[in-house]
């Protein structure tokens, strides 16, 4: 079937017509064609007619040149596409948003604008709540000094206590996992720095503690008692070194460039250790000098913490700590082999006099 031709209504003043040719409803081109003239003896219902067709004519000329107007004021190069209030120019919008009249999509009804219940909150909004929600649940969890002072450190403290009195061996009721989320609580809330003075402070009133205690032991225990304080505080730091362990590396190693343990040997070598040594180191070399006086463990847990502490100290009885310790003494001399025969024939007479057979 051809293209459909309509008429655009006749012209006045005799003007000759034009008939679009249009295809879906879409005009495509333009013809001329002349206006039929009714015969002079046309009657009255053929000029009716006429008339009317004329008028339908003129009608969709009109509408046809409206058409064209909007047309071309919405798609003119130098025209910017108008906004919506939203913002969005209409020419970037949902061809939906912009249908005049509500249409069914997808099923739905459309419903105007003008007549839409309005969308719920935009999802950057609740992100916004949940965000202050969640800073607001974190300052709740802010550790103030008051709180460290009142409820953090008392535990720290309970735990260093049992840890600094229980005997090698000794299984003790505390809560390491609690006793470390504790320590790591502080180290994130920036009291570092206190909990490191509080740690020091405590083992430094232990330390002065013990040492008084030695001081007004009797000669025949002091070595034995000296061994126990000093085996008990080196137990005691394994277990609380790595409980701090959090406070070492974030504070201590970071801004004080030192380690932990060695801060808390340094403390029992001052403490203690330099205060004692100078009335233990006769009665060690005393005991030396008499066979199974003081038991060889003993003397060796002794001789080895001291050398730990201060390695100097082997200078002050060289042969009593070569028994214990590698390398203390010079190299052996082969112009001297004579006289460490007779200090090994030496030690012989010594144990047969003291009843061991050889």
């Amino acid at each position: 079937m051809g293209p459909l031709l309509r008429s655009q209504g006749p012209a006045h003043n005799g003007e000759v017509p034009q008939a679009t040719v249009t295809k879906g409803g879409v005009p495509r081109a333009t013809v001329t064609k002349e206006r039929r003239r009714l015969p002079a003896g046309a009657g009255p219902k053929r000029r009716e007619s006429a008339a009317k067709r004329d008028a339908n004519a003129d009608a969709y000329h009109h509408q046809q040149q409206q058409h064209r107007h909007q047309h071309h004021s919405h798609h003119h190069p130098s025209q910017p596409a108008l906004s919506e209030p939203g913002g969005t120019p209409r020419a970037q919008q949902d061809p939906k948003v912009l249908l005049p009249h509500p249409m069914p999509l997808n099923g739905e009804e459309r419903v105007p604008a003008s007549h839409r219940e309005p969308d719920a909150e935009p999802v950057a909004g609740k992100v916004t709540l949940n965000i202050n929600s969640s800073a607001s649940k974190f300052l709740m969890n802010i550790i103030t000094t008051e709180d460290y002072q009142r409820t953090y450190w008392p535990k720290l403290d309970s735990a260093i206590d049992q840890l600094l009195t229980q005997s090698p061996g000794d299984c003790i009721p505390i809560s390491y996992e609690q006793i470390y989320s504790c320590v790591y609580k502080c180290v994130c809330q920036q009291h570092s720095e206190q909990m490191y003075c509080d740690l020091i402070t405590k083992i430094t009133i232990h330390l002065r503690r013990v040492s008084e205690e030695l001081q007004v032991s009797c000669p025949d225990a002091y070595i034995e008692r000296f061994n126990a304080a000093l085996s008990q505080y080196m137990g005691a730091l394994q277990s609380i070194v790595p409980l701090f362990i959090y406070m070492n590396k974030f504070y201590i190693e970071t801004k004080l460039n030192r380690d932990l343990k060695d801060d808390l040997i340094k403390l029992f070598t001052e403490q203690v250790a330099e205060k004692h040594v100078p009335t233990l180191m006769p009665l060690l070399i005393e005991a030396q000098s008499t066979p199974f006086k003081v038991t060889p463990s003993t003397m060796a847990n002794i001789v080895k913490g001291l050398y730990t502490l201060r390695p100097d100290w082997a200078q002050l009885a060289p042969s009593l700590f070569s028994k214990f310790i590698p390398n203390i003494l010079p190299p052996a001399l082969e112009s001297k082999l004579s006289e460490y025969a007779a200090q090994d024939q030496k030690l012989q007479r010594e144990l047969i006099q003291n009843g061991f057979a050889r």
